[in-house]
């Protein structure tokens, strides 16, 4: 299933187009690497984003799926307070599959959820519109940096976004600083930043455009509506932004690329199994730590 195949011509998996295998761009869509390095036959299956997107999708929701029928087994009222609110795991949870923020890294000394914060939510309408966020710019970036770069994107992002979140919380900076936060909208804000580097890069003014556009436009909200982690949207934006420069869109995808976007994936559910690891002798010794 997963041979590879050296020589010859293969269809690329963006547009569907036949390119040699061996090529480095494909002459119909552009996209870079369209070969996978002779791969390209069986990854083009799991689609250009190598199945991603899916992952962060049904992965952020069977978590909050998890967090609800904890909360509701451990008692918790889950109905929440206000809109944004409405069907929130309780707080011991959200500590349990790995909330980040200055309470988690620097007080309980759980330094790696900077890594798995991004994959939970607290709420319905928050996990929602970040859903709809992930499948409007997942596909676009893949299409641009390729599946693999896009995962250590989206990883980076997130480590610095709730990375300078946490240290802003410890400080108590207002607007930017969080004692308690998750949320996939710090690694949204990385894929526009890569977007937006990519534009920049001279790859297009369009995109560069809207991706500036979207990242005013949510950072706008950020600042009216309360409870929004603003700390972590500029650190995700930086981070994604300077991962974008780093891995340069417009150079092809290497097989190191994704080598480390496996790494990244391991590393986020090893963090995920470390904090339910720590916490939940804390939930069954100290029922209201």
């Amino acid at each position: 299933m997963f041979k590879r195949q050296t020589t010859g011509s293969v269809v690329c998996v963006s547009c569907g187009s036949l390119v040699g295998v061996n090529d480095d761009q494909c002459y119909n869509c552009g996209r870079r690497n369209p070969g996978l390095w002779g791969f390209g036959p069986a990854l083009r299956r799991l689609g250009n984003d190598f199945g991603f997107i899916n992952i962060v999708f049904y992965g952020c929701i069977g978590l909050y799926a998890l967090g609800l029928l904890i909360s509701v087994l451990l008692g918790a009222d889950i109905m929440g307070r206000g809109p944004l609110g409405m069907l929130s795991a309780d707080y011991r949870v959200q500590f349990l599959l790995g909330a980040s923020g200055a309470t988690p890294v620097f007080e309980l000394g759980m330094w790696w959820t900077v890594l798995s914060a991004g994959w939970l939510h607290g709420g319905a309408l928050h996990i929602l519109f970040n859903m709809m966020w992930v499948r409007n710019l997942g596909p676009a970036t893949a299409d641009i940096y390729g599946g693999a770069r896009m995962v250590i994107i989206y990883t980076a992002a997130s480590v610095g976004g709730f990375t300078f979140s946490s240290v802003a919380g410890l400080f108590n900076i207002p607007l930017i600083g969080s004692g308690l936060t998750v949320g996939a909208s710090a690694p949204i804000f990385g894929l526009l930043g890569a977007l937006l580097y990519y534009g920049r890069r001279g790859g297009s003014s369009m995109i560069h455009a809207e991706a500036k556009g979207y990242a005013i436009a949510l950072a706008l909200f950020g600042l009216i509506m309360p409870g929004v982690d603003n700390g972590a949207h500029l650190g995700g934006f930086l981070g994604g932004y300077g991962m974008g420069m780093v891995l340069d869109p417009l150079k092809r995808e290497q097989v190191s690329h994704m080598m480390w976007a496996v790494v990244c994936l391991a590393l986020t559910a090893l963090a995920i199994l470390m904090s339910v690891w720590k916490i939940f002798p804390m939930i069954i010794g100290r029922p209201s730590f």
